[in-house]
């Protein structure tokens, strides 16, 4: 199978992030980075702008938000708006889909497939909501999913709460869905365990990796060729 280089940067700003994002995607498209790339964060507390953001999905001003440490930042992926922070475990694939399938939909419906079998290999039974984007589990939403594509190189991806800290989800509306309910896999399992965040990681690079059909190398914090400050 075609490798999957997996990067685990541990906590980062969000902005930093995206900047490599953008840096990654450049080398793609420039043929200099030759295989696709699996990128695993946590954010310090950030609340992402996509570009389908209704004004009634941020019920508190920026500045209040800001005030309460919590950044606000407007993102080229698709989506509502959505809470980054400590606890929650965010993956940015940069994926060529030329050597995949071209299809957006498709993309989308993968990356559900991949968080459904991760949460599967932790003991959670997980599902898709009809009509909606990301991954339930039930009645409750666990992950979301956001992406942008362009020349079929992907950017942004998924957040699976894992410990995340759900009361700053009441601070918005939550991918724009009123009265959703959020949960994480501390919640739905009953623990908060160091190890819990590990299993999570592990999990979710494995049914990535199955679920695109690539082998992934070690899960890392090694530099990136190229990617200026890693």
């Amino acid at each position: 199978m075609r490798p999957l280089s997996v990067h685990d940067l541990g906590r980062r700003p969000s902005g930093e992030v995206l900047e490599l994002q953008r840096e990654l995607r450049r080398q793609r498209l420039a043929g200099e980075l030759t295989q696709d790339v699996l990128l695993l964060v946590e954010h310090d507390p950030v609340v992402t702008l996509g570009r389908g953001t209704r004004p009634a999905s941020l019920p508190l001003p920026a500045a209040e938000l800001e005030r309460r440490g919590i950044e606000v930042v407007e993102v080229e992926r698709g989506g509502d708006v959505t809470y980054h922070g400590p606890g929650q475990l965010v993956g940015y694939p940069i994926l060529d889909l030329t050597g995949h399938r071209e299809d957006l939909h498709w993309y989308l419906r993968q990356l559900e497939s991949a968080l459904i079998l991760a949460l599967g290999r932790l003991g959670i039974p997980a599902e898709r909501n009809p009509g909606l984007t990301g991954v339930w589990t039930r009645g409750r939403k666990i992950a979301s999913i956001g992406v942008h594509v362009r020349q079929w190189v992907t950017l942004h991806g998924f957040a699976l709460n894992v410990t995340t800290q759900l009361d700053r989800f009441d601070l918005i509306v939550p991918c724009g869905i009123r009265d959703v309910v959020m949960t994480s896999v501390a919640r739905e399992l009953g623990r908060t365990d160091e190890e819990l965040g590990v299993a999570a990681r592990q999990a979710v690079v494995a049914s990535f990796a199955r679920t695109f059909e690539l082998e992934p190398d070690t899960v890392s914090a090694r530099p990136l060729s190229g990617a200026p400050g890693y």
